[in-house]
């Protein structure tokens, strides 16, 4: 029997998963240039998600739904990330997303590792890491350099940062407990949903009656169905098709694309400086992911 996972196949699920992911930074930043408050648009995305996958979750059963481990990975993954993920972008250009999430992920992902189970990074993915620390030196020297002036970039950065570190600490945790990518996909949708929905239904401000009802459509969609579900089993097939390494060099594509993507679709300026961080963290991240990268599950990008 011929084997189904073609290279052909491969290719074009991973050009879906790098179309899917950098759609997410583009259409994140447009929601936080919106009326839509950072609780809005999570509840939309998890909204979404939830309804959706509602109907495949049979086999999640009282046991997983018990399992603390899997609340905490829905909590870091799906609440943590969100909140932080989402008012990052109400105050930074889409371009510093990409940075600071794909871009970012092979060196948090190294960092956490390292710091959390002593495993130090191969000396080959060194020089991905540092490639990637460049990177973002160049996007924080203008910043920098303008002293008062940019606090609200570097209060978004932040924001943007603690949203990697969180994706980094789901991913590294999701792949040393085992769990199946599918089961995550499902739990975590679901477990975010019950956790942050009454919260936001009861205590959070909410913008949805200032934007037009097509934002909210876009946002719930893109959010709730595109990276939530269809970017994973899309990086699944890539991966079974190509191998991690070539699936990951190709991921690596994403900060770059959305970067330079948002010039012409969101009106936002690239810099020297912002253009030479793309470069080089898409350079540190190609090379991170060579064949001395970690497992599956900790590639996954931060969406």
């Amino acid at each position: 029997m011929q084997n189904r996972h073609t290279p052909l196949g491969g290719y074009l699920a991973a050009a879906g998963t790098v179309a899917i992911w950098s759609g997410f930074i583009l259409i994140s930043r447009l929601g936080g240039k919106s009326a839509l408050t950072p609780w809005d648009i999570l509840a939309l995305r998890l909204g979404t998600a939830a309804l959706l996958l509602l109907p495949f979750c049979r086999d999640i059963t009282a046991g997983h739904w018990r399992d603390l481990r899997l609340w905490l990975l829905a909590l870091v993954g799906g609440v943590l990330y969100g909140v932080l993920v989402y008012a990052g972008f109400k105050l930074v250009p889409a371009a510093h997303g990409a940075i600071l999430l794909p871009g970012l992920q092979p060196f948090l992902i190294a960092g956490v590792l390292w710091l959390l189970f002593g495993e130090r990074p191969p000396a080959g993915r060194m020089l991905g890491l540092i490639a990637i620390a460049a990177g973002i030196a160049c996007v924080a020297r203008p910043y920098l350099a303008a002293g008062g002036g940019a606090g609200d970039v570097l209060a978004g950065d932040a924001l943007i940062l603690g949203s990697s570190v969180a994706w980094a600490v789901y991913s590294v945790l999701a792949r040393r407990w085992g769990y199946a990518p599918w089961l995550l996909t499902r739990f975590v949708a679901l477990a975010s949903a019950a956790a942050f929905l009454p919260v936001y239904a009861l205590l959070l401000p909410k913008g949805l009656a200032e934007v037009p009802a097509g934002m909210l459509v876009l946002q719930g969609l893109y959010q709730g169905i595109g990276p939530t579900i269809v970017a994973m089993l899309l990086f699944l097939r890539a991966v079974a098709a190509l191998g991690p390494e070539r699936t990951g060099a190709l991921i690596s594509l994403v900060p770059v694309l959305a970067g330079l993507a948002a010039a012409p679709l969101l009106g936002e300026a690239v810099s020297g400086w912002l253009l030479a961080g793309l470069v080089f963290v898409s350079l540190g991240a190609l090379q991170a992911a060579r064949p001395q990268t970690v497992s599956l599950r900790s590639q996954a990008c931060p969406t």
